[in-house]
């Protein structure tokens, strides 16, 4: 299903779609769909998130997860689609198909990452209003704002220090949003709206070069 700014209603359709690809039950529409699309490795927070599963699973969420990478970390989640069955999709595998159903039918995803020099998944959700919850690293530090409920401005939630407890506080605010409906259409257009196109990147680079050639002249 499409879906813009002026009519989020096709983003349902998509979580539909989605929790029947993974065989969820649909009583979790009602819930916030939590998702990760990644390489499974340590790199990518998988540690973070380990340490934090069962206090996540006591939430009354979804999950999805697609993606392959360490042993270790397709064996976790392996056992988290066999002990979270109503709550859990887990698909180890590539698969840009799914990939693409997952950024439109989640509303959270999920980027812990020890460090991300660029980070594309979080610009992609951003495109989708999939509401990105990250670690203040790198490229995810420079395009995520959290989200300021006083002003309503901010794309997503973020947090700092590589810690677990951190992580998942952050995604506990992230779903005290969901139930604020206000507050979530402020959010998803915020994120919509995002410009992360070559052209805005090239035009501040070139700002950043003129200032500098500025300076040179100036010194």
């Amino acid at each position: 299903a499409r879906y813009d700014l002026k009519n989020l209603s096709g983003k349902g359709t998509c979580k539909k779609d989605l929790l029947k690809e993974f065989s969820l039950p649909p009583s979790l529409e009602k819930v916030p769909l939590l998702s990760m699309i990644s390489r499974l490795a340590d790199q990518k927070g998988f540690d973070l998130l380990a340490a934090i599963l069962e206090d996540l699973f006591g939430l009354d969420i979804g999950f999805v997860l697609l993606g392959t990478g360490e042993q270790k970390y397709h064996d976790l989640f392996q056992q988290v689609a066999r002990k979270y069955p109503q709550k859990a999709g887990i698909r180890i595998a590539y698969d840009d198909r799914l990939a693409h159903k997952i950024e439109a039918g989640a509303d959270l995803f999920l980027m812990p990452s020890k460090y991300e020099p660029c980070g594309l998944n979080q610009i992609y959700s951003l495109r989708y209003g999939t509401i990105p919850v990250v670690r203040a690293t790198g490229g995810l530090d420079d395009t995520i704002v959290h989200y300021d409920p006083v002003t309503g401005t901010g794309n997503g939630f973020k947090f700092g220090r590589y810690d677990a407890k951190e992580f998942l506080n952050q995604i506990k605010t992230a779903i005290s949003f969901f139930y604020r409906p206000k507050h979530w259409k402020q959010l998803l257009q915020n994120a919509m709206r995002g410009d992360f196109s070559w052209q805005r990147s090239a035009e501040a680079y070139l700002q950043l070069y003129r200032k500098a050639l500025k300076k040179r002249r100036a010194s």
